[in-house]
């Protein structure tokens, strides 16, 4: 979730100013957070309206334009990739250097050819199966290549009872695209929320206008019940995505690949979260630098901003 001056908070304001305080029906009905009223004296209190139609009557929306923003991310104002670089390139830019897709530009036609992701290496991955030095590689353990990276305790995570502004504040914060969900009482996991389903957020009214009070638990529940009711494809009706420290990498890829999702988490015999497993994980354990690699690569490009969103 994005701080108090930015897009979505603004939005969230906008519109209790314009359409005044609801009725404290998410209150009433069990789905504030009880974790998090002190720090919320307001979270009761539940706004009406669709986002969309806030959004786009917001003088936020009117008088910002691209050029505004778009200093404002890590790798201003491009960073690219040519046909002439190296595959290693690639493949650190998207572990090392933490991004997500680099475009792979054509500088004699000016053009941008194609964009490669970190999902797209994930695939090829996948599609390597059966080639000797894959299976080699493959069939090991996550813990005998030492995943996950992250311990336990350093997770970014949310327990089910706070509410889900709170998940979309420390994806923000920590910079991470998704967040565990586990059980009030302990650290058993019982779901996940991704940036992606801020949309669910955002598009379905009757999720958003209990948007400051509604739990990360009855978010789950009310967005499995959206996307059944609609028919929609989508990676939350497959649940929170886990796997055991015993299974092999081969089988880790398989399952990112073929469910179309950005990480995985690691839970012991009885459901206890240990770790998470993203794609740059993975990636990362194919690739060294070797010492001055990138020599001048990076001239040129503008260092973080102090406002950066990514």
């Amino acid at each position: 979730m994005m701080e108090t001056d930015t897009s979505f908070e603004a939005a969230f304001n906008a519109s209790e100013n314009a359409v005044g305080p609801a009725v404290a029906a998410a209150a009433a009905s069990g789905m504030s957070s009880p974790r998090f009223k002190s720090m919320h004296p307001d979270s009761p209190t539940a706004t009406c309206g669709n986002f969309f139609e806030t959004l786009t009557s917001s003088d936020f929306y009117k008088n910002t334009k691209v050029g505004d923003i778009s200093g404002s991310f890590r790798w201003a104002p491009f960073l690219a990739l040519q046909t002439s670089n190296s595959f290693l390139t690639m493949l650190l830019l998207l572990s090392k250097y933490r991004m997500k897709s680099v475009p792979v530009v054509n500088l004699g036609e000016v053009k941008i050819d194609n964009i490669i992701t970190q999902s797209a290496v994930i695939h090829m991955l996948e599609e390597c199966a059966g080639l000797h030095w894959f299976e080699s590689w493959g069939s090991k353990k996550l813990s005998e290549l030492g995943l996950p990276l992250m311990k336990s305790s350093h997770i970014v995570k949310v327990y089910e009872d706070d509410p889900v502004l709170q998940a979309f504040k420390l994806m923000r914060q920590n910079g991470v695209g998704g967040v565990p969900v586990v059980a009030s009482d302990g650290s058993k996991a019982v779901g996940n929320i991704s940036i992606r389903d801020i949309q669910f957020l955002l598009m379905t009214p009757e999720i958003y206008k209990h948007y400051r009070s509604i739990t990360t638990k009855h978010f789950l529940t009310a967005v499995r019940s959206y996307v059944e009711e609609h028919h929609n494809e989508s990676p939350f009706l497959s649940g929170m995505v886990t796997c055991q420290r015993n299974d092999t990498l081969k089988q880790v890829i398989t399952k990112l690949d073929s469910m179309k999702i950005h990480r995985i988490y690691v839970v012991d015999e009885t459901g206890n979260l240990e770790g998470v497993i993203t794609l740059r994980d993975i990636i990362s354990k194919l690739v060294h630098e070797p010492r001055g690699y990138f020599g001048d690569f990076f001239d040129g490009v503008l260092p973080l901003p102090s406002d950066s969103r990514v």
